[in-house]
């Protein structure tokens, strides 16, 4: 009981808040009861009727609430509450974020301090059972959906991607404050920088509670669908088009040198060191600028430019390999080439965008 008791009170419970009910008070009152060391609510500009409940929850102790003075989401909400804690003493070794709605119980919020207790690496997030028959039908396949695009996408099933209870280390703040992101899409941008950054997700089974049919929720499922993904696809569409322009770069290229430029130089059109230096050399430079604009457009990487170049080179020729060696494999066993060599490729274009964000680009968390 007392590793129990140790681990809640070394975490603190960061609550954005947006014109709360009655509810909010009684639930910051179990979480205080018991035992948590810290609890940081944020007023994000909920405005003068709601005064009255965040004065009764910063008269509960261990109690602090921030205020906005005007909305400005939940984003920008968990970033203050982050640096709020970031000044706080070094004994709170645990933040969980937790929503103000009803949803999160206090089991959870403790469940997931003992998770963090056994391993301060991971992010754990609170996960929902969408299988549940009284689940809203526009939960369970939003959700669903969101989760399969995430796999495909960036390589790890996470049932609940919109989850608001979530656990991490006090080490982790500096990394999720500088997260981009102001309202509910911020949340989709932690787990996406999570995964390039090589921190492991963990789902944690909790209690799946819609009250009222979710009528508290401040989530407006076409505006704020719409940002989430927006950020899910936002780097694969430009991953897809810088790849149409290198395309467009190599095609022109390869042309000019093969038709114009090698033949003033005597080496005419058709002949074997005529056809390898245009499509080396122009592929040399595509891939050049396609490393330049992925670094920069797609994945926005900051770090080591040396590094990653090397990664990116053997990839390319790993990929150029592996398709070849793809081709000559569907050929002997009967498949035209031109359509062997369109599966290769369009298999590897989705292996290749794995792979560079999870390690050619891949940032230090």
């Amino acid at each position: 009981m007392s590793e129990i008791n140790q681990a809640v009170r070394n975490t603190v419970i960061l609550i954005p808040s947006l014109e709360p009910d009655e509810r909010l008070p009684a639930y910051i009152r179990e979480l205080e009861a018991s035992g948590f060391g810290r609890i940081v609510v944020v007023d994000d500009g909920s405005g003068e009727t709601y005064r009255p409940v965040f004065r009764e929850v910063s008269d509960i102790p261990r109690t602090t609430v921030l205020r906005h003075d005007i909305n400005r989401g939940k984003g920008v909400a968990l970033k203050t509450g982050y640096r709020f804690i970031m000044e706080l003493d070094d004994s709170f070794t645990t933040v969980i974020t937790a929503d103000s709605d009803g949803q999160h119980t206090v089991r959870d919020c403790v469940r997931l301090a003992l998770k963090m207790a056994e391993d301060h690496s991971a992010l754990y997030l609170g996960s929902r059972d969408f299988n549940l028959p009284d689940i809203p039908p526009k939960s369970r396949s939003g959700n669903r959906i969101t989760s399969i695009v995430f796999r495909l996408l960036y390589g790890k099933w996470l049932p609940d991607t919109q989850t608001g209870l979530r656990a991490f280390s006090r080490e982790k703040l500096a990394f999720m404050e500088a997260v981009e992101g102001e309202r509910y899409e911020y949340e989709m941008k932690v787990l996406i920088a999570c995964s390039r950054a090589g921190i492991p997700m963990i789902p944690v089974t909790i209690e799946t509670i819609y009250e009222n049919g979710n009528e508290g929720t401040h989530f407006h499922p076409i505006r704020d669908s719409w940002r989430i993904y927006k950020v899910i696809l936002g780097s694969f569409f430009r991953f897809m088009s810088t790849s149409l322009i290198c395309f467009g770069i190599d095609q022109l290229l390869a042309f000019a040198l093969r038709e114009w430029i090698l033949p003033a130089w005597g080496l005419a059109a058709g002949n074997l060191w005529n056809i390898n230096i245009s499509g080396w050399g122009a592929r040399a430079v595509s891939s050049v600028i396609n490393f330049s604009l992925n670094k920069k457009m797609v994945f926005r990487q900051k770090g080591n430019t040396g590094k990653a170049m090397g990664k990116y080179a053997l990839l390319c020729v790993g990929i150029i390999c592996v398709s070849n060696m793809g081709v000559w494999l569907m050929g002997k066993a009967g498949m035209a080439g031109w359509l062997a060599k369109m599966i290769m490729d369009t298999l590897l274009y989705f292996v290749s965008y794995r792979v560079q964000q999870s390690w050619v680009f891949r940032e230090e968390a």
